[in-house]
């Protein structure tokens, strides 16, 4: 099985020693994606929803990167500081997902990476 390093520039740079997503045959394995703005490699704002927006966005911009959409990713993690902001991520997901959604686990942290309110990662099946 071949294995290939999937990057774009329109998902912030991985800050550390990991790659955006990698690729093992037709399965894509996604890092977690914080509300990081691609352009400025800052946090898109202090507002919860706009840092959720923002993390669909990455994720959205790596699955097309891999050759996919959201609607490819069969996992979805969501880490959130505050369990509180359930009901929003379902509404903010809602716009990137139809029918049939992926699995999904949502679990309340103690702290996220550079002060984050939210992070995701997901693992997506791309069509052979």
């Amino acid at each position: 099985m071949s294995k290939s390093i999937i990057q774009t520039d329109k998902a912030p740079a991985a800050i550390g020693t990991y790659s955006q997503a990698v690729k093992a045959g037709t399965t894509v394995y996604l890092s977690g994606q914080i509300p990081l703005v691609a352009e400025t490699m800052k946090m898109v704002s202090d507002d919860f929803e706009a840092q959720a927006v923002q993390v669909f966005e990455n994720i959205k911009a790596v699955c097309d990167a891999a050759g996919g959409t959201t609607n490819d990713l069969v996992k979805v993690n969501i880490f959130l500081i505050d369990l509180g902001h359930f009901a929003t991520v379902n509404e903010i997901m809602s716009r990137y997902f139809t029918k049939p959604y992926p699995a999904r686990v949502a679990v309340q942290v103690s702290a996220l990476p550079k002060g984050a309110q939210i992070e995701i990662d997901g693992v997506m099946e791309l069509p052979e």
